[in-house]
């Protein structure tokens, strides 16, 4: 039987290999079918789609994926909670806030991604600051935060959504919240990519403190980890990227949490291995859920609608198996 190890490393690279297919996919899908032929001959209007439609799709697609599997891990992890996702501590709502105030008040998709950044950001700064005034540490008073927080974000949304214009700006403050990867351009998703990939590398980088951090709080400290120090820096940074996602693409439900389940049922918890294979994994959904979306219907889709169909059946699973496990 072969070892943990090389089980970890035959199942990144065979997702690594997946990923590449869909990319390479996601590349040529879509409402104006492109060829490799046509493409290398340099056609004008395949290149053009090519450079400025196919390419940061599929960019903000795997990067996007990988970041939110890899945040997903972190939060399962550092909360000891097989449901936490990046929405535990109001991210996903902040988001949402910002990105109606960015179409109600703003012009232009660049505003609409600032604003929804920023929301994302003020939402768990808030949380973290929140939970910084109980001292005891207590993965609880982080959720508790979060639940505050996301109640705040819908309140504030909801009172946007009510001064909105029903005919164009509340339809696109609607269509937002589904998530869909259309509209991204090149020019506008290097600051978040960038963002992106410094905080997943801080992440890897402390990848050992975070799997400690999974363990009890007296434990840790044993092994030389700054429990509460460690967790709000570890959840900050893991916030960040996923800020940086949602910013770009709108609302993309079950990501951050089938993805990380994906990883510990293929190779278990095998410290890095299974935090990159959650990325990978993330990547594969987004990716694959994107090419869907616009592929399925003659109108492109939500791309929400595609990971939701993997992950609500995934949360029954989860409750029966917890029902029936003595």
């Amino acid at each position: 039987m072969a070892s943990p190890t090389v089980n970890a490393k035959r199942f990144c690279t065979a997702a690594t290999v997946l990923l590449a297919l869909l990319a390479l996919l996601s590349l040529l899908v879509g409402k104006y079918p492109l060829s490799l032929e046509k493409l290398i001959t340099g056609e004008g209007l395949h290149r053009r789609v090519f450079w400025s439609l196919r390419c940061s799709r599929t960019l903000v697609g795997v990067t996007g994926g990988f970041a939110l599997g890899v945040a997903g891990f972190v939060y399962q992890t550092v909360f000891r909670n097989p449901l936490a996702s990046p929405d535990i501590i109001g991210v996903s709502s902040g988001a949402s806030a910002g990105a109606a105030a960015g179409i109600l008040f703003l012009s232009g998709s660049a505003a609409v991604t600032a604003c929804a950044f920023s929301g994302a950001l003020m939402a768990v700064v808030l949380a973290l600051a929140l939970s910084g005034l109980d001292r005891s540490g207590k993965n609880s008073t982080i959720v508790l935060a979060g639940i505050a927080v996301h109640s705040l974000a819908q309140t504030a949304l909801m009172c946007l959504k009510l001064t909105a214009d029903p005919e164009r700006q509340l339809a696109s403050i609607e269509y937002w919240i589904m998530g869909s990867l259309s509209g991204i351009s090149l020019h506008s998703i290097g600051g978040n990519l960038a963002l992106c990939a410094l905080c997943l590398a801080v992440l890897f980088l402390l990848h050992r403190q975070i799997i400690l951090l999974s363990a009890e709080e007296g434990e840790a400290r044993m092994l030389g980890v700054d429990v509460g120090t460690m967790r709000l820096a570890v959840l900050l940074i893991a916030t960040l990227v996923v800020s940086g996602v949602v910013s770009l693409t709108g609302l993309v439900s079950f990501v951050g949490l089938l993805a990380p389940h994906g990883a510990r049922l293929l190779i278990g918890d095998h410290r890095r291995g299974t935090m990159l294979l959650s990325g990978l994994l993330g990547g594969c959904l987004l990716c694959g859920a994107d090419i869907l979306a616009r592929s399925m219907a003659a109108a492109e889709l939500p791309v929400s609608i595609f990971t939701s169909l993997l992950g609500a059946p995934f949360l029954i699973y989860l409750i029966v198996k917890g029902r029936n496990c003595p």
